[in-house]
């Protein structure tokens, strides 16, 4: 995980689509401009949905790892 790097952590394990989505959009919109987000998601289907969510909003996937079935996405707001 990315921990030390991220300025807020979401867990949205376990929850399906469109949760995963729609939280870290929510995460996203309260951050400050160059702050990063760590997300921890578990369906499958985010490893697709959020960077299409960060490239329609123009927001920067940093970094993705996936451990254990944990999915781990580093976001930098721009």
């Amino acid at each position: 995980m990315y921990s030390n790097e991220a300025n807020i952590i979401l867990d949205v394990k376990g929850l399906h689509c469109p949760m995963p989505v729609l939280k870290t959009k929510k995460a996203i919109d309260a951050l400050e401009p160059e702050q990063v987000l760590e997300v921890h998601a578990t369906d499958p289907a985010s490893k697709a949905d959020i960077p299409a969510l960060l490239s329609r909003l123009g927001h920067q996937l940093v970094g993705l790892k996936e451990e254990e079935g944990v999915l781990s996405f580093l976001i930098k707001k721009k």
